[in-house]
């Protein structure tokens, strides 16, 4: 049956990942529901609430609020928060109720920074996405929003895009990819993930920049595009994340978000050439990243079918989808993927 879960849990939506992006920033974050979907990203896809702070409230939207589209009751209650809480932007995250209504998100913007004094940045998911989609929206919307000024360019200063927890499943990853570029006399500025909003500003500083997930491709060609920085895609830290396995002569299946995935293919590659590497995902698969013959999954039977259907001798895969194939006869590694399995743990 389509759409049947009988092993994994429903992976983070998109106003999750939105979150996600601006959760170490300092702002004021608005998520515009009634308190479920506030409530589901600080008990289960945000694993920072539970180690740092960040202003996260739910606008408590009721039924009669939603129905009449009350947003003056919005901004008030903004207005009091920005009172009380020291930042230095508010953003308001879309959620299944002001995407039925049609919020004008434009209109609402006005009326906050109007009332606040503060920038306001508007993310306008609909919770039917999955979180890659939501970081995507806020990546753009906080680069085009504080990213504006032309700055000379820092020799060997590296932006790394795409850092989250969602995404890299490692909450140490940013001061290991900081340490890692350290020793070799360079500066890596890990946005979202360590480093706030005052280097978002300087973003155009930088040398050149690193896309660790494929959430952050889109904004990467923005900085490209408007300021000239060149960007790499890749995962900094990938030999983490690969055992010492002889892979020469086997069928390889890796399945994560698409840029770890694929740089785990690079270094089995570098091994033998001539390795047979699939990569899968069940998240966004960027055309610019794709190989002939990768696959997006979409259904448990989608991946189900390519493992007894692939003769596959090596799979990489969240730890929590090795029970989905109990008849895998071959090696299973190890890749965790919080987004995959954040909510089984």
């Amino acid at each position: 049956m389509r759409g049947l879960r009988k092993y994994l849990t429903p992976f983070a939506p998109d106003q999750s990942g939105a979150v996600s992006i601006l959760y170490e920033l300092g702002g004021i974050i608005v998520i515009c529901d009634a308190g479920g979907c506030t409530g589901n990203v600080c008990g289960f896809d945000e694993p920072r609430w539970f180690e740092r702070k960040s202003a996260v409230f739910s606008a408590g939207l009721r039924d009669m609020d939603a129905i009449l589209g009350r947003d003056d009751r919005l901004v008030e209650k903004l207005v009091d928060a920005a009172e009380k809480v020291e930042a230095g932007f508010a953003a308001l995250i879309g959620t299944p109720v002001p995407a039925v209504i049609g919020t004008d998100y434009q209109a609402l913007k006005r009326m906050c920074e109007k009332r606040t004094e503060l920038p306001v940045l508007t993310v306008d998911t609909d919770g039917m996405e999955l979180y890659d989609v939501g970081e995507r929206k806020a990546y753009v919307e906080l680069f085009k929003a504080f990213a504006r000024e032309k700055l000379p360019v820092e020799t060997g200063k590296i932006g790394i895009l795409g850092m989250t927890p969602q995404d890299v499943s490692d909450p140490g990853a940013a001061d290991k990819i900081r340490e890692k570029f350290r020793v070799q006399g360079l500066k890596a500025v890990c946005y979202g993930m360590g480093d706030g909003l005052d280097e978002i500003k300087k973003a155009s500083s930088a040398e050149r920049n690193i896309v660790v997930s494929p959430a952050a491709l889109e904004c990467a060609k923005y900085l490209e595009k408007s300021f000239g920085t060149p960007y790499e895609v890749g995962y900094p830290l990938v030999d983490e994340l690969i055992p010492e396995l002889d892979h020469v002569g086997k069928k390889v299946l890796i399945v994560h978000q698409q840029v770890i995935a694929n740089s785990i293919r690079d270094v089995v590659r570098e091994h033998d050439e001539d390795a047979e590497v699939t990569v899968a995902s069940w998240f966004s698969m960027e055309k610019d990243l794709l190989e002939e013959g990768d696959v997006s999954l979409r259904d448990e039977d989608d991946y189900i079918e390519l493992v007894e259907n692939g003769s596959f001798d090596v799979i990489f895969a969240d730890p929590c989808m090795k029970r989905m194939v109990p008849g895998f006869a071959g090696e299973f590694e190890d890749a965790v993927h919080f987004a995959v399995s954040g909510k089984c743990r």
